[in-house]
């Protein structure tokens, strides 16, 4: 809808796209409480500091995720005592690796990670572990805490927290135009069940940081917060194909380069003094990634414990990858998929009319390393959700997925009282979620393709005058955010 401002020289991140307007599925939800807002409403223009509106979008999209957030750790708290007896954490949906690894990686005994004992975790979360968990085993020692699990679990949700919020301002700061993209960040269903289930909040809000630093032409910083998260988790490394695709596409190296260096240098300054000093504890996270079978939820997991009827479950051949112990068919299987995926996206960004924006190219990236890999643990959700909110923000297909995902966190913990001895469900009712979860996040892919390759129909793209606000150099210039927007798009309506 064209936009008539009314006012000279007008800065767009004071013009904030409407969902109820833009979105369609927000726009029918909007209907309970009058419907989107008219064209000759009045909408304020006046600054915070002159007067206007204290609850700005900005504002209010902060204070969702806080109060997200104060939720999971309510959701979490029949677990915080770490006394788990009669299947508490499942029956409850609050268990938590957070807590249940503080004992088991020897930090309620004061053993420093990798220096006293192996962690499984690559180093800057091995570190992240010990440099809450050692002052908390030592203030228990000293008397000053009593449950030291609990306290440790606490400091945990209150850091993992800050880079949640971390992760949702950084998505503003690239969305100053659509500040309420990031509202699907904050109250996303999964965030709620899976913020603190292991430390993935850590490395999500490293990531959104190192995207919004590119979309700012900081390369050198988006590379080093870039290593800082791959030091964490692996899954960030993945962001620099979207970025070699772009490179291809547009022929534009030096960011890309110059990223990738920086990027390089910061996880070998984390990596290498724990690799020299303690190579075997270091090496753990490697072997043990290459050992692992079929994981919980995953394709292969689908495969081999599919209902056939009969009470029989499972297809031989599937079945059959897990029987080696060093899973080298699995590994050959699962990354032979994922490259093909690899290939077929590449092949997307270089044939596409218009150049794919990067959110678009690391979501699909991300979402094929999941849909492929033989692991796929309940938080990995959270690597996802803020590439989805930035790739396409669209509602309906959007809720859809998180209710999938929350229905596979039920019936996870419904299986894993099977497996401890109690029943609650035939392995069926695990598998069709499972399922569930898969095929609607492959529509979320769909969607995304659809946008790649009608880009009249990028949401985003409308907002920004047909440019990418994450592409940073790969844009022809930089994002002049001086210039109000003069037409077509969606709904803008300014912001206190």
């Amino acid at each position: 809808m064209p936009m008539s401002t009314g006012q000279p020289n007008v800065r767009p991140e004071r013009l904030v796209d409407e969902p109820a307007s833009s979105d369609r599925f927000v726009g029918g939800l909007s209907e309970a409480i009058g419907g989107p807002m008219g064209n000759h409403a009045v909408r304020t223009w006046n600054r915070l500091s002159a007067g206007g509106r204290f609850w700005t979008p900005a504002r209010v999209v902060l204070l969702l995720i806080c109060a997200m957030l104060s939720f999971h750790w309510m959701q979490k708290s029949p677990c915080r005592d770490a006394a788990w007896t009669d299947m508490k954490q499942y029956k409850y949906f609050c268990y938590t690796d957070v807590l249940a690894l503080y004992y088991a990686e020897g930090l309620n005994e004061g053993q420093v990670p990798y220096a006293d004992h192996q962690v499984e975790y690559p180093v800057l979360t091995g570190a992240f572990m010990g440099v809450l968990g050692l002052p908390v085993h030592d203030l228990h020692e000293r008397g000053i805490v009593q449950n030291d699990g609990q306290t440790f679990y606490d400091v945990n949700a209150v850091v993992l927290g800050a880079f949640g919020i971390a992760a949702v301002a950084a998505t503003l700061a690239v969305r100053r135009r659509r500040p309420w993209d990031a509202a699907l960040l904050a109250a996303a269903p999964a965030m709620f069940v899976s913020a603190t289930v292991n430390w993935d909040l850590f490395t999500v809000g490293l990531t959104a940081i190192a995207l919004a630093y590119w979309a700012k032409r900081k390369p050198v910083l988006a590379g080093v917060f870039l290593g800082l998260a791959t030091a964490a988790k692996l899954y960030p490394v993945l962001i620099l194909g979207a970025l070699l695709v772009l490179s291809i596409r547009t022929g534009k190296w030096k960011g890309f380069f110059i990223a990738v260096g920086s990027g390089v240098v910061t996880w070998l300054v984390v990596n290498l003094p724990v690799a020299i000093f303690f190579y075997d504890a270091w090496a753990k996270f490697w072997q043990f990634n290459q050992l692992r079978g079929i994981d919980w939820g995953t394709l292969w997991y689908i495969g081999a414990h599919f209902p056939r009827g009969n009470g029989q479950y499972g297809f031989p051949f599937f079945q059959n990858l897990d029987l080696d112990p060093e899973h080298a068919t699995l590994n050959i299987l699962y990354l032979g998929l994922f490259l093909i995926a690899c290939a077929g996206i590449l092949i997307l960004g270089l044939t596409s009319a218009k150049e794919p924006r990067l959110a678009q190219l690391a979501f699909l990236i991300v979402a094929a390393f999941l849909i492929t890999g033989k692991v796929w643990s309940q938080q990995y959700v959270l690597w996802l959700i803020p590439l989805a909110v930035l790739a396409r923000p669209r509602w309906g297909a959007f809720l859809a997925w998180q209710v999938a995902e929350v229905l596979y966190f039920v019936s996870f913990y419904g299986e894993l009282m099977g497996a401890s001895g109690r029943q609650v469900f035939p392995e069926g009712v695990f598998v069709l979620a499972s399922i569930l979860r898969l095929v609607t996040l492959a529509i979320v892919c769909g969607y995304v393709i659809r946008d790649i390759r009608k880009p009249e129909e990028d949401v985003v793209r409308q907002t920004y005058e047909g440019q990418d606000p994450d592409g940073g150099t790969y844009n022809e210039d930089p994002l002049d955010e001086e210039l109000p927007r003069a037409s077509g798009g969606p709904a803008l309506v300014t912001s206190g």
